[in-house]
C-alpha cells in the first residue's frame, strides 16, 4: 500500500513540473459574423470568419535563469473554399526570456502594431485602424527584443531583415507606458515609430484610461510613402462603457479627407464566449464609400 501511495505522489509530483513548466498549450478564437455589405459596389450579404485563428505556444526552463519561448500560431477562414488558402501564418517565433528582457525571432507583429494594445475597438473587422492608416504589419524575417518593465516603461524594438530586392532593413520602435488591459495601471500609453517598414515612415500616440467605469481612448498617426509620398495625419478617438453582461462601444477615426465611424455592443453568454453586434460607415475621398451591419458570435479557447 505504501508503494502504491508512493507512485501515485511521484506521478502527481512529476505532472505538477510539467505544468509548471508549461511545454504545450493550445489556444484559439472563433470569431464569425453575418453582415449586409456595400462596398460602393452594392449591398450584399456574406459570413465572415474575422482572424479566426488557432496556436500552440510554449516555455521551456534552460540554465541560467533562462526560458525558451515559442509560439506557432495560424488564421483560419471558417467561410472560404476548404484549400490551401485557407490557413495562413500568423505571428510564429521562438526566442529566449531571463533578466535581460526577451528576444524572439520569425515571424512578428511590429513594435508599432504592438504599441496599440487594446486600443482598437474594432480589431479584426471591417473598422480595423488598418482601413485607413498604415503600420498594421506582421513581418517576416524579423527580429525582437523587449525589455523588462521599469517604473511601467518598457520598450519593444523590432529589426527587419529585408532581402535586396526589397530594399533596406526596416526598423520599428516603440515605448510603452502601464497595462493594456487597464487593471494594473489608471493608464496605458504609448509612442511608436517605423523607419522602412513595408514601404511606409510611420508614427502613432496613444493614450487610454478610465473615467469612472468608461474606457476612453485616443490615437494620432503620421505616415509617409517611402518613395517621396506627402504625410498623411489622422487621430483616433473611442469610448466603451461596460453595462452589466453589454459592452457598449464606439470609435472615430480619420486620415486627411478619410473618415469612419463605428458603433457596437457586446454581450457576454460565457467567460470565454460573447454575441455582437455592430455597424461601420467611411467615407473615402478618392473611392467610393462603404457601410457594414453584422451580427457574430465569437469563442475562445
Amino acid at each position: 500500500m505504501f508503494a502504491k501511495k508512493a507512485v501515485v505522489v511521484a506521478m502527481l509530483l512529476g505532472l505538477a513540473g510539467v505544468a509548471q513548466a508549461d511545454p504545450l498549450t493550445v489556444y484559439g478564437k472563433i470569431n464569425v459574423s453575418a453582415q449586409s455589405s456595400d462596398d460602393g459596389a452594392g449591398r450584399f450579404s456574406e459570413l465572415k470568419s474575422n482572424a479566426s485563428r488557432f496556436g500552440v505556444k510554449g516555455d521551456y526552463q534552460l540554465e541560467d535563469d533562462l526560458t525558451l519561448i515559442y509560439q506557432l500560431e495560424w488564421e483560419v477562414d471558417l467561410t472560404d473554399e476548404a484549400n490551401e488558402k485557407n490557413i495562413k501564418g500568423r505571428d510564429q517565433f521562438i526566442g529566449l526570456t531571463g533578466s535581460f528582457g526577451t528576444i524572439k525571432a520569425g515571424r512578428n507583429d511590429t513594435a508599432l502594431k504592438l504599441s496599440q494594445g487594446k486600443m482598437d475597438l474594432f480589431n479584426d473587422y471591417e473598422a480595423d485602424i488598418k482601413t485607413l492608416w498604415k503600420g498594421e504589419n506582421r513581418m517576416n524575417n524579423s527580429l525582437v527584443y523587449i525589455t523588462p518593465k521599469f517604473a511601467g516603461f518598457s520598450l519593444l524594438v523590432t529589426h527587419i531583415m529585408e532581402d535586396s530586392e526589397k530594399g533596406q532593413d526596416g526598423q520599428s520602435v516603440a515605448l510603452m507606458y502601464g497595462d493594456d488591459s487597464l487593471k494594473d495601471s489608471p493608464i496605458f500609453a504609448s509612442v511608436s515609430m517605423d523607419n522602412d517598414v513595408n514601404g511606409y515612415d510611420s508614427s502613432r500616440l496613444f493614450v487610454q484610461g478610465k473615467v469612472a467605469s468608461i474606457k476612453l481612448g485616443a490615437g494620432l498617426q503620421q505616415q509617409e510613402v517611402m518613395t517621396g509620398g506627402t504625410k498623411e495625419d489622422g487621430y483616433l478617438l473611442n469610448a466603451a462603457y461596460p453595462l452589466k453582461k453589454f459592452e457598449l462601444k464606439v470609435q472615430y477615426q480619420t486620415l486627411e479627407d478619410h473618415d469612419g465611424y463605428s458603433l457596437g455592443a457586446d454581450y457576454k453568454i460565457g467567460k470565454e464566449t460573447k454575441l455582437f453586434a455592430w455597424y461601420s460607415s467611411f467615407d473615402f475621398f478618392n473611392k467610393a464609400d462603404t457601410d457594414y451591419l453584422a451580427v457574430g458570435i465569437e469563442h475562445k479557447f
